[in-house]
């Protein structure tokens, strides 16, 4: 019987010779298709308007997408990580604290801002790493990497940072007065390089002051007031100044300023005492208009507060607040209107006790369950 001029195959060999072209396409695809790393909202400055706004960026093992909206099938624009440089702690904009930059490999600058500290190192972290696996021509795999900071092999900022922070004997924090103003949860430069020298962890002020400016300029310390901020600003080698009139503060502590004080600020005040708890970027419902938004939201336990901010604008001023004291939070699989805006998955419930509803969603299943434990442990142990 004739073949018609093709080679003849037996069906088990047709069956075997159609699994590897199975397999090959399997392959074709794995490279075609970028690997998702992460996926998160950021604040991005625009490239005409120069405007800051929120964004949902999603980082692939090739390039960065960022979009209006975490809801939108198509991107607003994609950056390539072939050639890249990422560039953090960015210092270009002196008001706006825990921005990143990167430079494609076509010399266009994009700025990406945090809304804290480990959501900054979080991202940094992985697109470096991502930058490098596509250099060297390997898969991403996470693993521990070097700060930017140019310090001895035995320095490690993260951890310095973190016995500065202890209750019992790190830096402590105070309450001081300068120029009519009163600054909470802050300390001075002198402080610092005291502790420093104290502790062991350098031998004289001027290698202190060295460990200082590095703390600084990767935002694990902020400069509060003008002395400092003008400190920042000058270009020295040592940004942090060893000063009794220099002040700085922990990112993410419960520093404010205050520029007054009445008896109806003093309320507003104590709202923000309470220490940090959690916080990051919710999408929240309107009470009007019940349409949402993206907002920061900073979570503090004594007493039971959760502020909420527009996160292009910073911590100074929040757009409200939620007294959490008594309050129920519930994971929810419905919300009028929510679908409406594309808003669908991974809601929560806040119900205050004066029966206020506050209708917020997470970026992700996950961070739903964590939020959800913050809040209620809160709501239980803060007054």
């Amino acid at each position: 019987m004739s073949n018609c001029g093709h080679p003849y195959f037996t069906t088990t060999e047709q069956e075997e010779e159609a699994k590897q072209l199975l397999r090959h396409r399997h392959q074709q695809l794995e490279v075609m298709e970028p690997k998702q790393i992460k996926e998160g909202y950021l604040v991005k400055k625009g490239t005409v308007l120069n405007s800051w706004k929120v964004v949902w960026v999603v980082l692939s093992d090739d390039g960065v997408e960022f979009f209006k909206r975490k809801a939108d099938s198509a991107p607003k624009g994609m950056i390539p990580l072939k050639g890249a440089v990422l560039t953090s702690p960015c210092q270009d904009f002196s008001k706006r604290a825990l921005v990143f930059k990167l430079s494609t490999a076509k010399n266009q600058d994009h700025f990406f801002q945090a809304t804290h500290l480990e959501e900054r190192e979080s991202w940094v972290k992985d697109i470096k790493r991502a930058i490098t696996c596509l250099q060297g021509g390997v898969k991403f795999a996470r693993k521990s990497t070097r700060r930017s900071i140019r310090l001895p092999d035995t320095i490690n900022l993260s951890e310095l940072c973190i016995l500065m922070r202890d209750q019992e004997n790190g830096v402590k924090e105070q309450k001081l007065e300068k120029e009519k103003r009163v600054y909470n949860h802050c300390f001075t430069g002198g402080t610092v390089v005291d502790w420093l020298i104290s502790k062991d962890k350098a031998r004289n002020r001027p290698e202190a002051l060295m460990l200082a400016t590095g703390l600084l300029n990767e935002g694990f310390l902020q400069p509060a007031g003008d002395v400092s901020k003008q400190g920042v600003e000058g270009g020295t080698v040592s940004t942090v100044l060893d000063e009794p009139n220099a002040l700085y503060y922990f990112a993410d502590s419960g520093f404010f300023c205050e520029g007054y004080s009445s008896d109806e600020d003093v309320i507003v005040k104590e709202e923000f005492r309470g220490n940090i708890v959690k916080q990051g970027c919710l999408l929240k419902q309107g009470h009007r208009r019940k349409n949402w938004k993206v907002r920061k939201f900073i979570l503090r336990n004594d007493p039971a507060y959760i502020h909420y901010y527009d996160p292009t604008k910073g911590d100074e001023y929040p757009l409200g607040s939620i007294h959490l004291r008594g309050s129920v939070i519930t994971a929810v699989e419905f919300v009028p209107d929510a679908k409406r805006y594309d808003v669908d998955g991974n809601l929560f419930e806040i119900i205050t006790s004066d029966e206020t509803h506050y209708f917020l969603q997470a970026a992700t299943s996950e961070e739903r369950k964590e939020w959800i434990k913050a809040i209620h442990t809160v709501s239980k142990t803060g007054k």
